[in-house]
Parts: C-alpha cells; sequence; structure tokens
C-alpha cells in the first residue's frame, strides 16, 4: 500500500527499557493506570496523549518513547483492567467455572464502561488476557472437545457478556443525558407501540405482548444466554 512505512509491532514484544541511558522516568503500568483514571472519569474520548501527559506531569511527546500509537495505549489500558480478574483453582464443573468467569467480566465492564468500545479490536494477545485465556481453557480441561473449539466457547461466551453490557452501558448513559427519568420515556415508548400492535398489522408481537406478564428480567435474560451458548457445547 502506498505511503506505508516500517512494520506492525505489538508492544509486549518491544522492551520496556534498554539497557543504556538512565532508568526511565515511568513505567508501562503507570501510563496504563493513568489512563485508566482518565477513561473511568471521563470517557474514551478524553484519553490523549496531552491529557495523559498532564495527567503524569510530563511532556507530550516523551510520552511517545514509551506509547509509540494510540493502539498501544489501548492495549496496556485492556491488560490493566483484565488484570482485576480473580484466577482460582478451576473447580472441575467446566460449566460453573465458566459462567464464574463471565460475571466476573461483566463487573470488569461495569466498573470500566469504555472496555465493551475496545473488545472488538485485536488487544487480546498481553499479558493479562493470556493469562485469562489460559485459565478459561484450564477450566474447560473436562470438557472433551478440541482445543480450537474450546477457544470458540471463550470467544461466543465473551461475545455475550460484551454485547449485554454494552447495551446496558449504553441505556445508562442515554438515562442520564434524558431531561425526564426512564420511567417516563418508556411509558411513552410503550402506549406508542401498544398503539400499533393494537392496529392487527403485527399478529405474532400482538401475541409475544399477550404472553409476556410484567417488565422483562434483564439478570435472567444475562444467565438464560450464557446457559444457551454453554448448552450448545456440553456433550451432556
Amino acid at each position: 500500500m502506498a505511503g506505508r512505512t516500517g512494520v506492525p509491532q505489538v508492544i509486549w514484544a518491544r522492551p520496556e527499557r534498554t539497557g543504556r541511558g538512565p532508568r526511565p522516568a515511568y513505567t508501562r503500568a503507570d501510563i496504563a493506570a493513568a489512563a485508566v483514571r482518565v477513561a473511568d472519569a471521563e470517557g474514551l474520548e478524553a484519553v490523549t496523549m496531552r491529557r495523559l501527559a498532564a495527567e503524569l506531569g510530563c511532556g507530550t511527546m516523551s510520552l511517545y518513547n514509551y506509547v509509540p500509537r494510540k493502539e498501544d495505549l489501548y492495549e496496556l489500558m485492556i491488560d490493566a483492567v483484565g488484570g482485576e480478574h480473580e484466577i482460582r483453582e478451576p473447580s472441575g464443573d467446566w460449566r460453573a467455572d465458566m459462567l464464574r468467569n463471565a460475571h466476573q467480566t461483566r463487573a470488569i465492564m461495569r466498573r470500566h464502561t469504555w472496555v465493551p468500545r475496545l473488545m472488538p479490536g485485536v488487544y487480546g494477545f498481553s499479558p493479562n488476557s493470556l493469562r485469562f485465556l489460559e485459565h478459561c481453557l484450564a477450566c474447560l480441561e473436562p470438557l472433551d472437545a478440541p482445543f480450537g473449539t474450546k477457544t470458540e466457547l471463550i470467544a461466543l461466551v465473551t461475545g455475550v457478556v460484551t454485547t449485554f453490557t454494552a447495551n446496558e452501558i449504553a441505556t445508562a448513559e442515554r438515562t442520564r443525558s434524558m431531561p425526564w427519568t426512564e420511567a417516563e420515556e418508556n411509558a411513552v415508548r410503550m402506549a406508542y407501540l401498544g398503539a400499533q400492535v393494537a392496529t392487527g398489522a403485527y399478529p405474532r408481537l400482538a401475541a409475544a405482548f399477550a404472553e409476556q406478564q410484567g417488565p422483562v428480567d434483564l439478570e435472567a435474560v444475562f444467565e438464560r444466554s450464557l446457559h444457551r451458548v454453554l448448552d450448545a457445547y456440553d456433550p451432556d
């Protein structure tokens, strides 16, 4: 491709410091922690080299000696929060262990609401990400399936957690920005929807609404979604 220079690099393959010169003023962990603080408080858009330099008290250009690209910074951030997973000895019940891992991942995403936006990227090969993947494979040891199938299962569970949690976060953010309450918004929308269904133009939707009594239990939906993914891989 015209205009390309150099080759892609993985930040983890680059030494954090060389053997020459003075000790660096900051570590990658320092920079990642500052970036996570900013993202947690102000959103992912606020994470710029200028903003991090102000947070750390250094020159903007000096940060590029530690983190050459924005993608590298995101990878450091994902690795930092990935360290929040509590790695326990597998119980021998692969389903229970995978459910526990899924709930941990969801809790991390709720604490760091910017994480789902970065999940589709290529940030899954950092030290803590690899540590968690190895743990998931250890949890799946009792499952009689090839490693390719097991990694597919891990990816699907992560996808369910990411999609569900991203929707939760987006709904909460939209609600905070509205000049009325979520209940008021829902009441208006449900009234409109009810009127449309009552026209008779949507008989299957009418049957679905008649079947559904009361508000949807989103926690139950989350649990059912996870179990359905696990069911697809359970030979029993």
